[in-house]
């Protein structure tokens, strides 16, 4: 047994000699020769053989040495507390095979490790050490990592120890056991503890990133908004904080904030920023000081204040699909108006990028909406929030589909029916959103979801327009209802309409 003596190295030495990789990246590569307690035969070891598995690696400078053995008899013997997470380990050193094979079968009473309960790998030249950010040039060995990297390939531990000090079992299984729950695990903790609740601490006072929040707004199926003051910008902004249990709720929000980002315009709500804290996808925008419409409405709105409203409408929606982005969500609810009177669309939680040839992009890299029978229906039975439905299972059928999507009482047929939002959609929601301005009253009824879906795919709105409905207004309505979205007008041009009425 031999004793290890490391050259001083300095930090900046250090630096150079390796490229050490970033916890929440892909974990680097590698492809080494190997060897276990069950063969003397060497078989390669890489880094795709343990996906949908969790992996830990253990590096450590040379076999036949003081500490590594304890430490390594260590891990060997808590193998079935790493098995029971679904976790494998591998050892790594700049030994040869010949003298893993060695090691492994010589007795400890003579300076081997024993049968190891899991493999070890020899990197003789280095390469993977120095992936790894552990590799000492001088002394031609590498120091003591350690690294925990998920099913998916991302490393997302890694710590590296002083030659003379052997790693703690225990503490690695701690912060697997921590990893695995996917939440936030304060200082201390343990598997009898839970893990930290962020949405609930989401306070006055609180600081995310560079926000500080003043009060919340609201909630919502899918997260809750708060003013909050951007600390380095010195502004107020208005912050969507996605709840972490939704499913793909990060997907979901880059596609919301990207979409929006897309379009400047007086009358959207501009997206600032999207960002990340402690595991909660957060987008800042722009602060508006004002009241939904579906309040004003509420209260009543003159003709002239109607008209004015719904131009404005009208033109963000128009700029929005100039950018080939459709909101697929649009109502009341979902315009603010401000002090000043102008009318800023918000939320286009729905919406997606729509492609030359009419189709939408797969959102987020995933299969498009697909199936005429949904997975899901994510609507909203009386226009305040959106909430998700699961539909019937359809034996013998694998799909993908995202269900149906938007808000019942201001649906399209299309959308009723499965279909991905469109431009004539937004189109056709624009059209309910303007009668209900004109008369003060929803062309749809508020009531039950179902019943709502089924007079979307059996009615002909624009066939049966209520008395109610201004006689000025009547054709235009009714081309904005049509069943078919290829005959409805385009929002431009509905725009124009609308700004020679006001």
């Amino acid at each position: 047994m031999s004793t290890i003596n490391v050259s001083p190295q300095t930090s900046v030495d250090r630096q150079r000699a390796n490229a050490a990789p970033l916890v929440g990246a892909p974990a680097p590569d590698f492809s080494v020769p190997g060897v276990d307690r069950s063969s003397r035969e060497p078989k390669p070891i890489r880094l795709g053989d343990f996906r949908g598995r969790w992996l830990m690696l253990v590096f450590y400078p040379r076999d036949f040495s003081f500490v590594c053995p304890t430490e390594l008899a260590s891990f060997s013997g808590h193998m079935a507390d790493f098995r029971e997470r679904s976790c494998d380990v591998v050892g790594i050193s700049v030994d040869t095979i010949e003298s893993h094979i060695e090691w492994l079968h010589s007795p400890t009473s003579k300076g081997g490790v024993g049968p190891l309960q899991f493999p070890l790998a020899a990197d003789t030249d280095g390469t993977m050490s120095r992936a790894y950010g552990v590799w000492v040039p001088q002394d031609e060995l590498s120091t003591r990592g350690t690294f925990i990297i998920d099913p998916e390939g991302t490393l997302q531990y890694s710590v590296v120890h002083n030659l003379n000090v052997g790693r703690s079992v225990n503490e690695v299984l701690r912060v697997l056991d921590a990893l695995r729950t996917g939440g936030l695990c304060p200082a201390s903790w343990t598997t009898a503890d839970g893990t930290i609740d962020v949405e609930r601490l989401l306070q006055p006072g609180r600081v995310i990133n560079h926000y500080r929040i003043e009060r919340h707004l609201g909630n919502g199926a899918f997260g809750s908004v708060f003013s909050a003051t951007d600390i380095r910008l010195e502004r107020p902004v208005a912050l969507k904080i996605l709840k972490k249990n939704i499913t793909e709720t990060r997907c979901e929000l880059l596609m919301e904030a990207r979409a929006a980002a897309k379009v400047n315009h007086p009358n959207i709500c501009t997206v600032y920023a999207v960002e990340e804290d402690d595991g909660l996808p957060v987008i800042a925008m722009e602060f508006i000081d004002g009241r939904p419409l579906s309040e004003l409405i509420e209260q009543g709105i003159s003709p002239h204040e109607a008209i004015r409203l719904a131009y404005g409408i009208a033109s963000g929606l128009a700029a929005a699909h100039a950018h080939s982005v459709v909101h697929g969500d649009l109502k009341p609810a979902n315009v603010l108006v401000s002090r000043e009177g102008i009318p800023k669309i918000l939320d286009f939680g729905l919406s997606r990028t729509v492609t030359p040839a009419g189709e939408t992009e797969k959102p987020c890299g995933e299969d498009s909406f697909a199936s005429d029978v949904p997975d899901s229906i994510a609507v909203d039975a009386n226009e305040a929030e959106t909430v998700v439905l699961p539909a019937p299972e359809i034996a013998g059928r694998s799909r993908k589909s995202k269900g149906i999507s938007g808000t019942p009482a201001y649906m399209s047929p299309e959308q009723a029916g499965g279909a991905k939002p469109t431009k004539a959609s937004d189109v056709f929601s624009f059209g309910l959103v303007l009668y209900e301005l004109l008369t003060g009253q929803k062309g749809l009824p508020d009531d039950s979801v179902i019943k709502v879906l089924t007079q979307l795919k059996t009615r002909d709105l624009a066939e049966e327009l209520p008395p109610q409905a201004p006689a000025e207004f009547r054709e235009l309505l009714g081309s904005l209802l049509v069943t078919n979205p290829e005959n409805r007008p385009a929002i431009a041009d509905v725009r124009n309409e609308l700004s020679k009425r006001r």
